[in-house]
């Protein structure tokens, strides 16, 4: 059975009798059905009865009925609206435009608007890099979708994935300052993206690119970084690479192993997977086994999918065969971005000793976090209500702040080695410990750290 979580969490309006103990009579009876309580307000109060308020974490919209029957079941007692918190947080979008600028009178429009801003257009008309300065574009990027690869929910289109777009805008401002906007396409066809993003990329700083099916992304991504002058981020390869690659950092402290001497496992050769392995390469990795559905990726094999066919030629230098869990045995570190269950308490057990194991298939990972921890030295995952997340928004808010305060037009592989090392400076030696090796998404430091790496790194290439 799922635990409560804040994803799932309903405020119970509930009228009762004017008695000392209806408060807490109704408290109780919600609480006995497992919930968790967040918060309980009286609304309106009279010598006849009051109206309360009840907000709590549930397991699932069963749950909220479960409780609706058992309130109504105390004496005297009526459940009225049962609200989604969740829903309501979203309830018109969560983003909004604001002026920048005053309008208080005939001047103040004169200059942001016709005529004085006719010489501010054509001041960009003869030097289009002055729109960097001039407009939006000086701190703004796309976050563009086709909705294709959304979070676990897969192919849900563009509309069903506004929710997911908007919260990330939502990030970039609250942790980097950074404005970002959704921009979901109608469209799977690469070609047509590409072409979308090339023609909408005068307006925009830089394009995250979300949400987006493999193989195409990785064409999407490389096409786009080629043709334009602005920088391309695809936070499902890259961010998740940063951040697995500075909790990793900081893991290796922990059991005070070298990256150059560990042997690795990765599970899922994905979009995830793949940016994984070559942020590892490029941190000093050497020994990498990388498993798909069918095994590992034998050494010199022979894929039509290129990027599996990188992958053949750049991992599995030992020449081994077999399957993902025949991998395991023997190995330093396992890091999955596959999918639930795929390794049991046994597999943790035939890896080397003080062995560290980041699970991240989100929402269930490849082996439950208390099992690993059993015998793994170091545990990490994709879930908030487990020690060490690995959670991109570590990553991308800082990134796409250093790339716009650098001006910068690329990417490049050393900026992705230098944020990851940034985030893990985020942990001092005196704090690290094997319940604390990636700082806490709310940590100011992270962003600004992140940012002023990138910055510096994109201006000592400029």
């Amino acid at each position: 059975m799922s635990t409560p979580s804040p994803g799932y969490s309903i405020t119970v309006r509930v009228a009762t009798p004017a008695t000392f103990t209806a408060t807490s009579d109704v408290t109780n009876a919600v609480a006995s059905t497992g919930a968790q309580i967040t918060g309980v307000d009286v609304v309106e109060s009279s010598h006849s009865g009051m109206t309360v308020d009840v907000s709590c974490n549930i397991r699932d919209r069963a749950h909220g009925e479960q409780i609706r029957e058992t309130v109504d079941a105390l004496e005297g007692v009526e459940v009225g609206n049962i609200s989604d918190r969740t829903f309501l947080m979203h309830l018109g979008g969560k983003i909004e435009s604001t002026p920048k600028v005053p309008l208080r009178n005939r001047d103040d429009l004169s200059r942001a608007y016709t005529p004085g801003v006719a010489r501010v257009c054509q001041a960009i008309a003869k030097n289009k890099a002055d729109a960097r300065n001039l407009t939006i574009k000086r701190n703004t990027i796309a976050v563009v979708t086709d909705g294709s690869a959304v979070l676990g929910l897969g192919d849900i289109g563009p509309e069903a994935a506004m929710p997911v777009m908007e919260g990330k805008a939502v990030l970039f401002k609250q942790f980097a300052g950074v404005d970002a906007w959704p921009v979901a396409l109608d469209t799977n066809d690469t070609e047509e993206i590409i072409a979308i993003c090339k023609a909408l990329a005068p307006a925009y700083g830089g394009i995250n690119l979300e949400d987006i099916s493999a193989p195409r992304c990785f064409e999407i991504e490389s096409r786009l970084r080629d043709e334009l002058d602005i920088p391309v981020f695809h936070d499902d390869q890259h961010g998740t690479a940063i951040v697995t690659q500075a909790a990793l950092i900081n893991a290796l402290k922990v059991v005070s192993k070298d990256i150059a001497d560990v042997r690795i496992v990765v599970s899922g050769v994905g979009a995830a997977g793949t940016a994984i392995i070559k942020l590892l390469i490029a941190s000093g990795a050497r020994h990498i086994l990388a498993a798909g559905r069918n095994g590992v990726i034998e050494r010199g094999s022979t894929h039509a999918d290129e990027h599996r066919q990188w992958l053949a030629e750049h991992t599995n230098q030992e020449g081994f065969t077999g399957s993902l869990k025949d991998a395991v045995v023997g190995a330093d570190i396992f890091i999955g971005v596959s999918a639930p269950d795929l390794l049991d308490e046994q597999d943790i057990k035939a890896m080397n000793p003080k062995a560290i194991v980041f699970a991240m298939a989100n929402p269930d990972p490849e082996i439950h976090p208390e099992v690993a921890a059993r015998h793994a030295a170091v545990v990490a995952t994709g879930r908030s209500d487990y020690p060490n997340q690995i959670n991109n928004v570590l990553a991308f808010p800082g990134f796409f702040r250093g790339l716009l305060d650098a001006q910068a037009s690329d990417i490049t592989d050393e900026m992705l080695v230098v944020a990851a090392q940034a985030i893990a400076s985020c942990i001092s030696h005196d704090e690290l410990n094997p319940g604390y090796i990636i700082p806490s998404v709310f940590d100011p430091e992270v962003s600004t750290r992140v940012a002023e790496a990138i910055t510096a790194n994109a201006r000592q290439y400029a």
